[in-house]
């Protein structure tokens, strides 16, 4: 073969892994929805709290950005992911994907942050929580998530006639009734304490971290649970505003990005726990957006992850000791 016609196939070739790079990467960042089949979750605990009332469909899953979800859940489950025997440490982290309480980003907020934190020598137990309803049909799923995130969008511009928008912190959304979430919540935690001994888990070192909804009903856990006794939290991306911290908080970390329309400029939760002088550490990215999961590479939040284990490092949750 000649060398032009080497050189001709060689170009070819070449055109032809970039057109499939760019198609599985379009692929990646399309936000259309498609139905998925249930993905099999061999080691997944049911919890046994209950069901959801009016609930018109049953599980469903789907793919959206190139990520697995899960909508319809009514029956909560718990999935263990435990370190290197190794390397475990002996603290644990309960793992609560976001989804507006309607779906879970079970795979980028839920099961790729268990294998990570697995790598670091702690064992992590994803919460598949139960959700609010919503609509059998893929249109009527879509009009549910649009409706979910205009509901916690502020408006674009300032007020009428062009003035500067007011101080104020703005309104909130209605807050969704978390009884059967934190039923769950409750029920995992109660479940890692009675096999503690079998996952190699000590009890004081029990923490939770959640993103986005499942960053709130970590807030929601911490503020009203009266059985749960978490040694830290890790809310990523969720609500921002002030709270009333209670005597016995634990450690917080929070991470977010400037341009997250959770955030909007808020940092009434970072100060409620520095004025209840309980430690706090938080990260505030120059942009990343709402939902990254562990991070998207060309991104400031892409590093947020190795933060996060500098902070559990730095409170002593890394160091091993004896599962109790």
């Amino acid at each position: 073969m000649s060398m032009p016609a080497s050189f001709l196939k060689l170009a070819r070739a070449s055109a032809l892994a970039a057109l499939l790079t760019l198609a599985v990467s379009a692929f990646a960042q399309d936000g259309t929805i498609y139905p998925l089949d249930p993905i099999p979750e061999p080691n997944a605990i049911v919890l046994g709290t209950g069901g959801v009332e009016n609930q018109p469909a049953s599980e469903s899953w789907f793919r959206q950005w190139g990520e697995p979800m899960v909508r319809n859940v009514t029956t909560a489950t718990l999935t263990p992911y435990l370190p290197d025997p190794a390397k475990a440490n002996g603290t644990a982290v309960i793992v609560a994907p976001g989804g507006g309480f309607r779906w879970l980003s079970i795979n980028n907020e839920g099961w790729k942050i268990a294998k990570a934190l697995n790598d670091r020598g702690v064992a992590a137990f994803v919460l598949k929580y139960r959700l609010i309803p919503t609509p059998p049909t893929i249109e009527g799923l879509q009009q549910s998530m649009n409706r979910t995130f205009a509901a916690v969008t502020p408006p674009a511009g300032g007020a009428a006639g062009g003035a500067a928008p007011a101080a104020a912190e703005p309104p909130r959304p209605p807050r969704p009734d978390l009884t059967n979430q934190l039923a769950d919540a409750e029920a995992a935690y109660a479940l890692i304490l009675s096999r503690a001994k079998e996952w190699g888990v000590d009890t004081s070192r029990i923490g939770m971290m959640g993103f986005s909804a499942g960053a709130g009903l970590t807030m929601h856990c911490t503020l009203n649970s009266k059985t749960m006794k978490l040694a830290f939290i890790a809310p990523i991306y969720g609500g921002m505003g002030p709270v009333e911290v209670p005597k016995d908080a634990p450690p917080l970390f929070v991470a977010i990005a400037a341009n997250d329309f959770l955030f909007n400029g808020q940092f009434g939760l970072i100060k409620s726990w520095y004025d209840a002088k309980k430690p706090v550490e938080f990260h505030l990215y120059q942009d990343g957006g709402h939902g990254f999961g562990m991070g998207y590479p060309g991104h400031p939040t892409y590093y947020w992850f190795e933060p996060f284990t500098h902070w559990l490092d730095h409170n002593g949750f890394l160091k091993a000791q004896a599962a109790k």
